[in-house]
């Protein structure tokens, strides 16, 4: 895959309530647009990921009419999300249907979910988790591959 978004945790600074600050946004979409595949990763909260900011929803284009980039479209997508119970497993395709239907990102499905009972008492994952992990980081990959060279793959655009 092409260069991560960044090399530190976190990808970008964040508030405390977990949003991307605002002056970083266009930062995320240019990032964005140059990848290849962009992982998704958030907490989950009552079945629902944390929202990124006002700025950050109405700044991720999808290629309607009068905008001039879709920057997801055509992207390998993974969605990687942590909850306290399997209950909310669900909380990844509430993510995952809109990336892949209004922002035509090519979806890895499943999505990937961890709650405490993935983790081993020293906090770390446990070996099936982990053999789940490395499958899913090496799935990208192969799904970039394959969207950028399929010539119908590629060009697939939001349909609104």
């Amino acid at each position: 895959m092409a260069t991560p978004l960044t090399n530190r945790p976190g990808c970008f600074p964040t508030t405390a309530a977990g949003q991307i600050q605002t002056e970083d946004v266009d930062a995320v979409v240019d990032r964005i647009d140059e990848a290849d595949g962009v992982v998704f990763a958030s907490p989950v909260y009552r079945a629902a990921t944390r929202p990124c900011s006002p700025r950050c929803s109405s700044g991720s284009r999808a290629g309607a009419v009068g905008e001039t980039s879709a920057p997801l479209a055509g992207k390998a997508a993974l969605v990687l999300l942590a909850g306290a119970s399997h209950h909310h497993f669900l909380a990844t395709e509430r993510l995952r249907a809109p990336l892949a239907s209004f922002f035509a990102a090519q979806t890895l499905s499943p999505g990937l979910y961890f709650t405490p009972a993935s983790y081993t008492p020293d906090k770390v994952l446990d070996d099936e988790s982990r053999a789940l992990t490395e499958l899913h980081g090496r799935a990208p990959v192969e799904l970039a591959t394959a969207v950028r060279g399929g010539a119908a793959l590629s060009r697939l655009t939001p349909m609104i």
